[in-house]
């Protein structure tokens, strides 16, 4: 992990990539500390994609910054360990849609959970005008 010294001398773009990794460090950690079903970043990051939805495989390939073949191989994972389903499509031979299973949702919603616990952390420490603050201004548009 680096140190709060080392945070000072990065750039913007370096400084959200380190806070980023270091938030999904412990986000996974916290999760897979609790559960028996480990879930990776990655595979996190596709259930957020179809979370009460059911996208075509090939949708959430189009939408999710990750290779095709990555992404074929996470759901392949996810379906094994009994949190999503893959579906035929109705009146398309080619194309399968993708959702969570109901245990698939209970983890994802466990997981939302345990998120808000680290935002609370974080807003203990930072304050809540410094998280409101920080929330608007990756929400707002950059034009870039």
């Amino acid at each position: 992990m680096i140190s709060n010294s080392e945070l000072q001398n990065l750039d913007l773009i370096d400084l959200l990539s380190q806070r980023h990794t270091q938030l999904r460090k412990i986000t996974e950690k916290t999760w897979n500390d609790q559960s028996e079903i480990y879930i990776s970043n990655s595979e996190w990051y596709i259930m957020a994609r179809i979370y009460q939805k059911q996208p075509t495989i090939s949708h959430v390939t189009k939408n999710v910054e990750i290779s095709r073949q990555a992404i074929h191989k996470f759901i392949k994972k996810l379906s094994e360990k009994g949190l999503v389903e893959i579906k035929n499509v109705e009146n398309n031979k080619k194309e399968k849609c993708i959702q969570l299973t109901a245990l698939g949702e209970k983890c994802y919603e466990k997981n939302a959970a345990l998120k808000a616990q680290l935002e609370q952390k974080i807003t203990e420490n930072i304050g809540f005008e410094q998280v409101n603050l920080l929330k608007k201004i990756l929400k707002s548009e950059w034009n870039i």
